[in-house]
């Protein structure tokens, strides 16, 4: 399934030089190009894939690397100062291709041999000497870099997980490129802050919105083979452990009917997926009646689940900006789980955060479980939850929501998964703490001007969401 596989970003780097210095010292540029195969390799080895634009000394190469860099869909420019250069050389790649660029500047060197450096040598070492002229032509430009990387070239902790850091976030941006994003139903009725206009999200994120009807999944969920059932059925066996019902009277037991409903609209999920070409979903359907549509509508968490965990980000309530979030937290490699608040516990200082829905069992702390409900609070139908925990450790919470013009707003916080009891309704519910404490971050959280749901990934991930962000050019407000 070709949506199920993760897109590599295309990184383009350009090695820029001083051709003045060539005919002065013989051997610099060979030496200095040599150091830019070294990035290049380094930078290979990140899960990208490289596009190298040569070694440019001139305006006038700037402009070729700039124009062959314009044919290969590049989603970031790592722009890799080899000495001192001027602004010229590289800004005119940068403002030529039009992509977003990172300014890089490793010296080959910790630290100069101050007893016995010459000229040459400290030219080969010169790579920070015009980041302030290339970055200020830049912002005159009103195109500024999107980033600055100082270093060495070899075992630098930083500057290689910045390195890092840009590649996951362009990543993340080209997961919205030449993509479809479902939209199944209508949001859940009066939830104000889920509203979406898809033209809007089309402008911002450069996805399609590709409107579906129940039909349409419908129809695939009564196609479904007895052998894909099969095979479903032992993937949710080997995935999930069945649990009993609990106090809470909307629990039941997990019955053989329930489970092989489960399986068949799962295997409706994967098909839809496929035949729509989709990278990600929001669905809610209201239903009537206990209806063909309602039983499929209530009985697609287990087959989201297993999609979310799979790379697929689904979204409740057809919550369109959460998918978005999701998505972004799932190409950043942090999973990226549907999300609100619960109840928090002032006892322990925490706030439980979870949902019904579909989940990202890929992140799940140990085993999730499966429980059969009598109804899903606030909606219609019955059928299969899914409960579990995010794995203890450090956890970020991502929300996409829109500021008084409409322009979208991203709003990110870092806390704790800690382990503990959660309540055993079928829900997830994640135990978070956060360095603010409960109240006080529920307040300053709901101040920023949140949707209600958002993505729950595992890590500390404002660094990284700070780069797409800003490669995508929303703002985001850290909580």
């Amino acid at each position: 399934m070709r949506q199920l596989e993760r897109k590599k970003a295309r990184i383009g780097i350009v090695t820029v030089g001083h051709e003045p210095y060539w005919a002065q010292f013989p051997g610099l540029k060979e030496e200095l190009e040599g150091y830019g195969k070294q990035f290049e390799q380094m930078v290979s080895g990140f899960g990208v894939e490289v596009v190298y634009a040569g070694f440019t000394d001139n305006v006038d190469r700037s402009f070729q690397a700039a124009q062959y860099l314009k044919t290969q869909d590049v989603d970031l420019l790592f722009c890799f100062l080899s000495t001192y250069v001027t602004s010229s050389t590289a800004a005119t790649v940068i403002l030529q291709s039009g992509i977003p660029a990172v300014l890089v500047a490793l010296q080959p060197q910790n630290r100069l041999d101050y007893h016995n450096t010459t000229t040459y040598m400290q030219l080969a070492n010169d790579n920070i000497c015009s980041l302030p002229e290339i970055g200020g032509v830049l912002i005159r430009a009103g195109k500024p870099a999107m980033g600055i990387v100082v270093g060495t070239l070899r075992d630098n902790e930083h500057a290689i997980t910045e390195l890092k850091q840009w590649c996951q976030a362009a990543r993340a941006v080209r997961a919205f490129k030449y993509t479809n994003i479902g939209y199944l139903g209508h949001t859940y009725e009066g939830m104000y802050d889920m509203n979406s206009d898809p033209t809007a999200f089309t402008t911002a994120f450069g996805a399609h919105v590709r409107m579906l009807e129940m039909c349409d999944l419908a129809k695939l969920v009564r196609e479904v083979k007895p052998a894909e059932m099969t095979e479903k059925l032992e993937e949710i066996h080997s995935m999930f452990t069945i649990a009993d019902p609990f106090i809470d009277p909307v629990t039941r037991p997990v019955c053989r009917e329930d489970l092989e409903w489960a399986a068949r609209v799962a295997v409706g999920m994967d098909r839809l997926i496929v035949e729509f070409d989709l990278t990600g979903m929001a669905y809610y359907y209201r239903g009537l009646d206990n209806n063909e549509y309602e039983r499929i509508s209530s009985n697609m968490v287990l087959g989201n689940s297993l999609l979310t965990g799979k790379g697929v980000p689904l979204a409740g309530e057809a919550d369109l900006k959460t998918c978005a979030a999701m998505l972004i937290m799932e190409r950043l490699d942090a999973g990226g789980s549907f999300a609100e608040l619960h109840p928090c516990d002032f006892e322990d200082n925490i706030v439980l955060v979870g949902h019904d829905g579909p989940h990202n069992v890929k992140i799940s702390d140990g085993r999730p479980i499966i429980r059969g409900l009598e109804l899903f609070h606030g909606k219609r139908g019955s059928g299969i939850g899914v409960e579990f925990s995010i794995a203890a450790g450090p956890v970020t919470l991502l929300s996409i929501s829109q500021d008084e013009n409409g322009k979208y707003k991203w709003i990110a916080a870092e806390g704790e998964s800690i382990k503990g009891l959660i309540p055993k309704t079928g829900n997830t519910n994640t135990r978070c703490r956060f360095h603010r404490g409960a109240a006080e971050f529920v307040e300053q959280w709901s101040m920023a001007g949140p949707t209600h749901h958002f993505a729950l990934g595992v890590g500390r991930m404002n660094a990284q969401l700070a780069k797409v962000s800003r490669m995508m050019g929303m703002s985001l407000e850290i909580v």
